[in-house]
């Protein structure tokens, strides 16, 4: 398949998710939402496309992109793990959980493994501050992390 084809492909992708939100009330995160979820990511070639169907500049969607922590303008790993370093996590040790986790996979903030197994990012609230520390995997929260059960928590990244 050429350049041409897959460009083609990834516009016609991106022309039936906006064509399916544009009628919603404020279509620019549930569009930028769809997107992620067809691509892992949303793709820097897709957003003149959604400025362009909403009447905005490329800058406001890449500024939205840009400012919302759950978008990504690269591809992510097979998993996402995401770590909470709200104020509560942070008093029952998730720096120190945080510097582990990256000291075992090898990876910073928004970093992916060079395999593609994990992205690594933090977040700022998983809404478990009473079981904190707390971490989301693929969608899938876990409370009270310790390290005995990151053990088997990173196992599952790496497969």
């Amino acid at each position: 398949m050429n350049i041409r084809a897959v460009a083609a492909d990834e516009a016609t992708r991106v022309q039936a998710i906006i064509d399916d939100c544009l009628h919603m009330e404020g279509p620019m995160l549930p569009i930028l939402h769809r997107v992620q979820e067809e691509f892992g990511y949303v793709p820097d070639s897709v957003k003149q496309v959604i400025a362009l169907a909403l009447n905005v500049s490329r800058a406001e969607v890449h500024g939205v992109v840009s400012f919302y922590p759950d978008f990504r303008d690269h591809p992510g790993g097979r998993h996402v793990l995401k770590l909470c370093r709200a104020e509560a996590c942070q008093s029952r040790g998730c720096e120190s959980l945080a510097d582990t986790i990256k000291g075992r996979l090898g990876l910073d903030w928004h970093q992916t493994a060079k395999d593609g197994s994990v992205t690594l990012e933090p977040v700022f609230c998983l809404g478990l501050c009473a079981q904190a520390p707390a971490l989301m995997l693929d969608g899938e929260v876990h409370a009270r992390v310790d390290e005995h059960c990151l053990g088997d928590i990173l196992a599952e990244v790496r497969r």
